[in-house]
């Protein structure tokens, strides 16, 4: 009766459990650190001279389920079990966590103890490395100017006491990893910190910091890398433009997953543009075996280059490329073209120093010569005035027809986001929350414009682009502009662009129609 009890009670692994606290930094449930050690040749576990370092250990669930690989992998070569696992904790995994509570939490995964030098870990370290060989020390930002040298991090959020965690972590604050080690790595593999708050936001407002494990990784130059970060740089921003560029011109990279939705590789953590996680190997060039992955039926398997001509950003579809390059053979002119930056009318004041903003000065009574300010609000309920005066930028746009979008719309899923936008009369201007679209000749141009704005080709060649909410003029840099005299329909765009049965269908597979 107890063994039948044993054996039928749910007992899950707590390395699951705990993969679900938290959305800063994620952690990497076992399920999805095996399929990503899957993508590594194998026989890296048949050789007891293989190196692995996790520099940016949380659960240590890397660690762990490579040292089960070793273990069996080992078994000819060492069949004592005792000196196998003394060889392997000794000899091949090492680790740098991240803070000092997930280097316990490390520990105990790895070698069943917090304590390595203790006579309850797996092998028992000598008195001399009490840390084993997955190590923490709490270190200090180097600040210059307001900023970390490092890491970029703000002093005046990250410039702690004691009994706060630093955030500095260790791999990417100037520590020369191969002397502290004593040895080059042949893997290196993790799930890296994604973003640090710099006083501005969370999600994608706030600074990305997982580029730099990558490109300190990089440097390191081992046989093969591997690691698990937001989908977010293929449209590069917040200081990730120097990163995409790099990557994606890496032909070192040969396997590419990516996962529009997070939650399929984190469940119940939401990560704005998804996921991925790639495979770098140090003596291996050529095209990338990119698998992209969806929460639908739709999944779509390449080998191509991860950068196509004439291109900043990764297309996530294989399909997508025949499709763009059938709509540039026409040579027009992009929709980004008759897009404002960012802030249109100049009303995204800022206190010097600070993020605080400085309200405009409107109101929502209408008085004499007053310009129609569409705030913060949507339009009756975002309707004030404001002085001509107040204007700062495009003073040009304000007597002109034109259409409003918000800079950030939708979920960040590009198959499923709506652009709500509407057309504005002549004596209009709007906050930062919106960018302007025009100027258009007469109030039946603009409506044609929005139209066009509102189907199912306009959304499609905008997804190629947009990952995420935020949506500033660059993501409608590959929409084709078309004569506003007339009204399209998405059939009559198919045809102007010689789509086949096979390109619509994907089309409409990923745009749902708007209602």
């Amino acid at each position: 009766m107890e063994n039948s009890l044993f054996h039928n009670v749910y007992n899950p692994d707590v390395l699951s459990c705990i993969a679900n606290l938290s959305n800063d930094e994620v952690f990497t449930p076992p399920e999805l650190a095996n399929k990503i050690i899957d993508m590594l040749p194998q026989e890296l576990f048949e050789n007891p001279d293989t190196t692995f370092l996790d520099p940016c250990c949380k659960s240590g669930v890397f660690l762990r389920e490579i040292a089960k690989r070793l273990i069996k992998g080992l078994e000819y070569q060492i069949p004592d079990l005792e000196k196998r696992l003394e060889h392997i904790f000794s000899r091949q995994l090492f680790g740098i966590a991240i803070t000092e509570l997930t280097s316990l939490l490390s520990r105990r995964s790895v070698y069943c103890s917090k304590f390595p030098s203790s006579p309850w870990s797996a092998y028992q370290f000598p008195e001399d490395k009490p840390q084993g060989n997955i190590i923490y020390q709490r270190i200090k930002h180097t600040w210059k100017d307001g900023k970390c040298v490092y890491c970029g991090a703000s002093k005046s959020e990250y410039d702690r006491g004691a009994e706060l965690e630093t955030h500095a972590y260790q791999f990417i604050h100037n520590l020369d990893v191969n002397k502290v080690f004593n040895m080059k790595f042949d893997v290196i593999i993790g799930n890296p910190p994604y973003q640090l708050s710099d006083g501005g936001g969370t999600g994608s407002s706030a600074m990305p910091i997982y580029h730099k494990f990558v490109e300190t990784a990089i440097k390191l130059n081992p046989r093969y890398l591997t690691m698990i970060i937001p989908s977010r740089w293929f449209s590069g921003g917040r200081g990730l433009d120097d990163f995409r560029d790099k990557m994606l011109h890496d032909d070192r990279i040969r396997i590419l997953h990516d996962f529009l939705n997070a939650s399929d590789c984190f469940p119940g953590v939401e990560i704005k543009g998804g996921v991925c996680y790639f495979l770098w190997q140090s003596n291996s060039k050529g095209l990338c075996h990119i698998i992209t992955h969806t929460d639908s039926n739709i999944n779509s398997e390449s080998i191509r280059p991860l950068l196509e001509p004439n291109m900043k950003t990764f297309l996530r579809y294989h399909e997508q490329i025949s499709i763009l390059h059938k709509v540039r053979s026409l040579r027009e002119k992009t929709f980004d073209e008759i897009i404002t930056a960012n802030d249109p009318f100049g009303f995204d004041v800022r206190v010097e120093g600070s993020y605080k903003r400085v309200k405009p000065n409107y109101t929502t009574k209408e008085f004499d010569k007053a310009v129609n300010f569409y705030y913060n609000g949507w339009r009756k309920e975002g309707l004030g005035y404001i002085a001509r005066s107040e204007i700062r930028k495009n003073h040009n746009l304000i007597d002109k027809y034109k259409i409003f979008i918000p800079k950030a719309w939708g979920t960040g899923d590009s198959r499923t986001d709506f652009l709500n936008s509407f057309c504005v009369k002549p004596n209009s201007v709007c906050t930062e929350t919106y960018l302007s679209v025009g100027p258009f000749v007469n109030e039946q141009e603009a409506l044609n414009a929005l139209t066009y704005m509102q189907g199912r080709f306009f959304h499609f060649m905008v997804s190629m682009l947009k990952i995420t909410q935020n949506s500033m003029k660059y993501v409608y840099s590959l929409v084709p502009l078309q004569d506003f005299s007339r009204a399209w329909s998405d059939v009559e765009l198919y045809k102007k662009y010689g789509l086949d049965k096979a390109e619509i269908d994907f089309i409409e597979s990923m745009i749902k129609p708007m209602e």
